[in-house]
């Protein structure tokens, strides 16, 4: 009963996901080189796209696409699309090139007593930017090197081809784009695997930024030796060598680069990591101004402490009684005489801009709502600032002089009455 539940699960996770193990073939394009020397004896290189097919099976299977190039990924310890798994195939980019050992040659492990090894690279990459994974393909051959260059003397691929490949080592990452805030802790995701055990690994990561480039963390397996810091020690047998960024500053923008090296292969991935800091929005008056007819007022909107440039600001006014319905419902009038300030630098190299304009207060827009709306990258929606409007009738000099001939006749009745009871206190006091 257990197993029959267990099918039952994995079938309907399947059903609406391309599972990691039903994904047979992927469409890919392949760029192919063709290396010759020129007549001044500089090495040339020509680009061709070519299409092709990354297939997963055995040796004797059918290519899914017969005009394509085929590489037909058989069975390995490494399965390259464990690293991939919950994307369907539409979601991923492919391709695939020739790799070049730079005529370093080396026996791999797992390859069989008299092979040699043909070298291609691929790449797969989440059309949405989630992850990027390198992984690389060894194509067996009776043909021992030449002696020179490999890319002197690759050998030519037909159209149809299908080339038996293997997989042998992978590297991915999560994080190929990396947005983070001011002062804060950061992971930035990177894994490998190889397809035998106790390889002799080298682990680097480096930052680069404007032509300057640091090394963070280095690590032999074969010497046990480590430099730098940010990867866990402890991970690293399981292949996880992330690297954390213990607190991001403005100076930590760049690209992070995470290498593996197994020779004779060397693979890296480029992770761009931006700061990003959200502005703070303010104005100037409160949510309610009162203003009397005629006058005039400075209002401001500022946004504070953003990070990158640019920022928008937009001021508009709309009647708040109709700003709620779904439907019919006016757009709001954008104000043009606005004017903006220039971009302030703040001390930790964040920006601040305003911007004002002078209210001149009419009864035709007392109960109107102002809003100043800011947009910027790091936001995913616009933040929104607004007050209302209350503008009243001025006091007229016919109303002024009433009010005043009151008060004045009030002072003097008030009088009045006050000598009067004084004058009658004292006649009752007489003794007759």
């Amino acid at each position: 009963m257990g197993f029959i539940l267990k099918i039952l699960i994995y079938s309907s996770l399947c059903a609406g996901v391309q599972c990691v193990h039903q994904m047979s073939w992927l469409p890919c394009q392949f760029f192919d080189e063709l290396v010759s020397v020129n007549n001044e004896g500089h090495i040339e290189t020509q680009l061709f796209l070519r299409d092709a097919m990354l297939q997963f099976g055995q040796k004797r299977d059918t290519p899914i696409n017969p005009n394509a190039v085929t590489f037909l990924i058989t069975g390995s310890r490494l399965d390259l699309r464990r690293y991939v798994e919950g994307v369907e195939a539409d979601q991923l980019e492919c391709e695939v090139r020739r790799y070049s050992t730079e005529g370093i040659h080396v026996r791999w492990p797992v390859q069989e007593a008299h092979e040699y090894n043909r070298w291609f690279i691929c790449t797969l990459k989440h059309t949405k930017g989630l992850f990027t994974v390198t992984g690389f393909l060894r194509h067996p051959s009776d043909q021992p090197p030449s002696g020179q260059q490999d890319y002197r003397s690759w050998s030519a691929i037909g159209d149809t081809d299908v080339l038996i490949t293997t997989a042998t080592m992978v590297i991915k990452t999560q994080s190929p784009s990396v947005k983070v805030g001011l002062g804060s802790q950061q992971k930035i995701h990177c894994q490998f695997a190889v397809d035998h055990k106790g390889p002799n690994v080298t682990i680097e990561w480096y930052w680069q930024r404007r032509g300057e480039r640091t090394r963070l963390f280095s690590h032999n397996s074969r010497s046990g030796q480590n430099q730098g810091s940010g990867v866990g020690l402890k991970s690293l047998a399981g292949g996880d060598v992330s690297y954390t960024l213990p607190f991001s500053k403005m100076t930590s923008e760049g690209t992070y680069i995470c290498s593996v090296t197994v020779m004779p292969l060397f693979a890296s991935l480029d992770i761009s990591l931006r700061i990003e800091e959200s502005p703070r929005v303010s104005l100037s008056v409160g949510p309610v101004l009162t203003l009397q007819e005629g006058a005039e007022q400075k209002v401001v909107c500022e946004a504070e402490n953003y990070y990158p440039l640019d920022v928008e600001i937009v001021w508009y006014q709309q009647d708040p009684a109709v700003s709620g319905q779904r439907v019919g419902a006016p757009l709001p009038k954008v104000l043009q005489n606005v004017l903006q300030s220039s971009h302030k630098h703040n001390m930790d190299k964040t920006f601040t801009l305003s911007a004002f304009f002078y209210l001149q207060a009419s009864l035709r827009d007392s109960g109107k709502q102002f809003t100043c709306s800011v947009t910027h990258q790091s936001l995913r929606v616009p933040i929104k600032k607004s007050f209302i409007l209350n503008v009243e009738e001025p006091v007229g000099w016919f109303n002024f002089t009433c009010i005043t001939v009151v008060i004045l006749l009030t002072i003097i009745l008030s009088g009045m009455l006050f000598h009067l009871y004084s004058g009658k206190q004292s006649r009752q006091k007489k003794p007759y």
